[in-house]
């Protein structure tokens, strides 16, 4: 048990590396997405919305086949192929920012969606690799990941932005090929330092627990699957506390850059979003593994109401910074519990097909809310649109709370560690 305990550490501290040069990725071309977007579309602000819907498109169109193909083929060759996609997104949306061209920008943006969502199967990866009671630690490490690219991000915009200046490229092409370099780096991590393939010390971990070899191979069918009512609030806090996130923190940089706010500051604004979103990220584990994940949940649904209320009543930067930080920390309590909680429902043969499903799930969901975000806050303003965030909050805060009706219309196991 000692050498796997030890392959797991050091699989869960690759993921952590590769997971870091990502959102440093993601979270620099993303702070300027919006404001690229309705420059191209010649000031209309109802495209602001979309280049996030576009991003979790291609996550969501991504999530199920990947998920398929790590089954296959093993977790290392899949998230290699998905930061080689990342590499030549990058590049294709810098190319378009300098030539103007909306659709060509829209397609890179596409591309890095598919890179986001290989990408985040990575922290089934690290649980996988990982003993039941730590892994939710072992989630909220890779996750953790997020706060190197929290810090690192916007202060890529910025600096990015002025050394392109400097050989004759717009100053927004600048994060996009910062970005294509955190990608070919997280490459490199994953081709050599994620060995052994956590897929093969899962199913080292997967022999030693009580269960037939019988069970082992065969998956069950997904209605039973998801008809377990730990699957269903596992999956209920997953999306939408990813659809109240994305729909406030989307608009925001638009909503504050036409109240005069600089790129500096809607950067420093970002930067305390993206750390509620990871900084925690371990503490979240720890939390989650000994009180239990709906509780978590529970919380990070009351979380995401707050900032959802707080967010539209001033514009100032501290205000937007405390009510976003807030937004991430609610997010990560509902991602990182529902994650773990959705690990260990799960049989070894089923991992890869329906985490993969229920991540593209998650994205399905929270593009429709980007998209709504962008033509609600033309038409109403960021008061309403935030305002009506609050609703999809309470979703993880109500299926914590009427989990008893849950359980007895679906008679299966308690819900024994949460």
């Amino acid at each position: 048990m000692n050498h796997l305990e030890k392959a797991g550490h050091k699989i869960a501290w690759t993921l952590l590396a590769s997971q870091s040069l990502f959102s440093a990725a993601l979270i620099a071309t993303f702070t300027v997405s919006s404001i690229i977007v309705v420059e191209l579309a010649h000031g209309n602000k109802q495209w602001a919305g979309v280049p996030g819907t576009v991003l979790l498109i291609g996550s969501a169109a991504v999530a199920y086949p990947m998920g398929r193909l790590m089954d296959r083929n093993g977790r290392r060759p899949g998230l290699a192929l998905g930061f080689l996609l990342g590499v030549a997104a990058t590049m294709v949306a810098a190319w378009a920012v300098v030539n103007q061209s909306l659709w060509v920008y829209l397609l890179g943006v596409l591309g890095l969606g598919l890179t986001q969502g290989t990408s985040n199967l990575g922290r089934y990866a690290a649980a996988e690799a990982n003993l039941p009671q730590k892994r939710a630690r072992a989630i909220s490490l890779v996750v953790l990941g997020g706060t190197f690219g929290s810090v690192a991000g916007p202060l890529f915009v910025d600096w990015s932005g002025r050394a392109v200046v400097l050989v004759g490229l717009p100053q927004l092409s600048g994060p996009w090929l910062a970005g294509s370099l955190f990608l070919l780096l997280a490459l490199l991590a994953v081709q050599l330092f994620l060995r052994p393939d956590p897929q093969a010390i899962g199913r080292e971990l997967a022999a030693l627990e009580p269960e037939t070899p019988d069970e082992q191979r065969k998956g069950r069918p997904y209605r039973r699957i998801f008809s377990d009512p730990r699957t269903k609030v596992a999956t209920g806090a997953m999306i939408c506390g990813q659809l109240a996130m994305v729909t406030v923190m989307t608009i925001t940089p638009v909503h504050m850059h036409s109240h005069q706010h600089t790129l500096a500051s809607i950067s420093w604004v970002i930067m305390a979003h993206t750390l509620g979103m990871f900084g925690l990220s371990f503490m979240t584990g720890w939390l989650a593994d000994r009180l239990g994940q709906n509780r978590i949940i529970l919380l990070g649904g009351l979380l995401l109401v707050a900032a959802c209320l707080l967010a539209p009543l001033w514009d100032n930067v501290f205000w937007l910074a405390l009510a976003l930080f807030l937004l991430g920390l609610g997010w990560n309590f509902c991602f990182v519990a529902g994650s773990a909680l959705l690990a260990s429902v799960l049989r070894a043969s089923e991992k890869g097909r329906v985490q993969g499903l229920t991540d593209g799930l998650v994205y399905v969901a929270s593009g429709i809310g980007s998209t709504g975000s962008g033509l609600v806050f033309a038409a109403a303003g960021f008061l309403v649109m935030s305002w009506l965030s609050i609703v999809i909050g309470l979703v993880p805060v109500l299926l914590v709370l009427f989990w008893p009706v849950l359980t007895r219309l679906s008679p299966l196991e308690e819900f024994a560690s949460s």
